[in-house]
């Protein structure tokens, strides 16, 4: 018996690595191109979900099972961007140093009968106090391009976390529990 078709509706390398880690090959990997900006006074946990809900709509395939992840960083109410320019990334991680903040992933799958299903994963991790001279060193390595916050876990910025409350892999783009627990959940077999 062959198992449906799974979609990756994301174009980060690092959920499709992810996935890998746990021996899960999506035969597609589909970007979705919608707009990502908060709403008015949208909180992150909404936003996250908002955002995957929207993604996972955008992807829907018949016959198939989509998956769709939105990974939100926040420092209490404030969204933090994904940072794109060196300003944006120095100013969250100055916001970062020295003090806690949450990183939030919404997962929805959307199954071939077009039903879905979601979790929403939360991890807090907390900052050591970085130094200006830390902080430049970390922005002249280029690894924040990109990421929400301002920074990739996996990478240099892993000497900056004191701890971390949660889901690693989270932390990092996909949490790997839940997506598992999703997959299987929902019908598709896991190896």
């Amino acid at each position: 018996m062959t198992r449906p078709t799974l979609i990756l509706a994301s174009a980060s390398p690092r959920r499709l690595a992810l996935l890998a880690q746990i021996g899960i090959a999506p035969d597609r990997v589909l970007a979705t191109d919608i707009d990502e900006s908060p709403l008015k006074d949208e909180m992150p946990r909404p936003l996250a979900q908002r955002l995957a809900r929207a993604k996972a709509a955008a992807a829907s395939a018949p016959g198939a099972y989509v998956l769709v992840a939105d990974t939100v960083v926040a420092l209490g109410r404030r969204v933090l961007p994904k940072a794109e320019t060196v300003e944006q990334a120095r100013h969250c991680l100055n916001l970062l140093s020295g003090r806690r903040h949450t990183v939030m992933t919404a997962l929805v799958l959307a199954k071939p009968d077009g039903k879905c299903s979601e979790r929403l994963v939360e991890s807090v991790v907390g900052f050591a106090r970085l130094t200006p001279q830390q902080i430049d060193a970390y922005l002249a390595a280029g690894e924040w391009h990109g990421k929400a916050g301002g920074y990739a876990i996996q990478g240099q910025a892993a000497s900056f976390v004191r701890f971390i409350s949660g889901s690693y892999s989270n932390v990092v783009g996909l949490p790997l529990y839940e997506t598992a627990q999703l997959l299987r959940g929902q019908g598709w077999a896991i190896p």
